[in-house]
């Protein structure tokens, strides 16, 4: 079963002297030499996220008895064949190594603080198609070809793969608003996802994705009206401040997220004021209301067209 929890019991932290050498009395045994280097592993691997394939250390000039007595002293643990974390790494990666599998999709989008319409309920991770790992454990499972080929030591999937997989696994509009996130927080770029080939439901949301939604609730706006044909543009400044959505000349909408409180909704209420004084029509609207109330704010704003108020006078 793959678990997000950490591995074993709880954890240690350990700390280094002016001389590198690692401050652990189950240490004491060894050479000053042998501390010091066991010190220079512990911070190799700090530096390269906690845990790495044995063959890197290797490769950086470590030899396997120094890899051998650090994990003896406790600050190491072997979660795999191969591998070799901190006893205090991310617990999620420990665990992704001790399966054989890779983050990604809705777990990978949710580590890279991407928005999802809800959070995963279990880990979704991938694998190549021939691999072995994966086939125990209790996760969504994706098993295609990955978008960019992934390193051996890889344990988070590249964006790319991480957006490929949402599009399959997500409803078009949720999937959309994913890679709006990532668009938003120049994860990536429209230029290059429109360099790589895609299966037919990425490709649909490569069309319509755009970089400027700053939160999932805006990409469910401009998707849902859409079928209006008019002109929508999404966050852009009015009077020193920045509005969710323009639609046509005039009709401002606002979308209040989860937590709108405060000085925030202050300055909010404020702005709105101006823009009605500019001549500006302001519909605010909820999280909730978005979420589970649509067909009351599609008739706000149906009823705002009708009358003509997204029209210049």
């Amino acid at each position: 079963m793959l678990t997000l929890s950490a591995p074993g019991g709880g954890s240690e932290r350990f700390s280094t002297d002016a001389g590198g050498r690692v401050c652990s009395p189950l240490l004491r045994e060894h050479t000053e030499a042998m501390q010091k280097k066991i010190g220079e592993l512990v911070a190799l691997l700090t530096e390269r996220g906690g845990i790495v394939r044995t063959q890197i250390l290797t490769a950086c000039g470590f030899a396997r008895r120094t890899i051998d007595a650090a994990t003896a002293a406790g600050l190491l643990i072997r979660p795999r064949r191969g591998w070799i974390a901190l006893k205090d790494a991310d617990a999620a990666l420990v665990s992704a190594a001790r399966f054989g599998v890779v983050f990604t999709c809705r777990t990978q989008a949710q580590r890279l603080g991407l928005w999802l319409h809800e959070e995963p309920d279990i880990p979704h991770v991938a694998v190549s198609p021939h691999a072995t790992g994966g086939r125990h454990i209790k996760a969504k499972v994706h098993w295609g070809e990955p978008i960019v080929p992934r390193t051996p030591d890889a344990l988070v999937d590249p964006i790319e793969n991480v957006l490929a997989n949402i599009a399959e696994c997500e409803p078009f509009e949720q999937a959309l608003a994913t890679w709006e996130s990532a668009l938003n927080k120049s994860l990536v770029t429209l230029d290059t996802l429109r360099g790589y080939s895609w299966k037919p439901a990425a490709r649909r949301v490569l069309e319509q994705a755009m970089p400027f939604a700053d939160a999932g609730l805006e990409t469910y706006l401009r998707t849902r009206l859409r079928w209006l044909r008019l002109p929508m543009l999404t966050q852009i400044w009015i009077a020193g401040h920045r509005v969710d959505t323009l639609i046509g000349d005039r009709l401002v909408v606002q979308i209040d997220g989860a937590h709108h409180v405060g000085a925030q909704r202050s300055e909010d209420i404020r702005h709105d004021a101006e823009l009605r004084l500019m001549g500006y029509t302001v519909i605010r609207v909820s999280y909730t209301q978005i979420m589970f109330e649509w067909h009351r704010v599609q008739d706000l704003i149906m009823r705002a067209v009708a009358q003509g108020l997204h029209l210049a006078s």
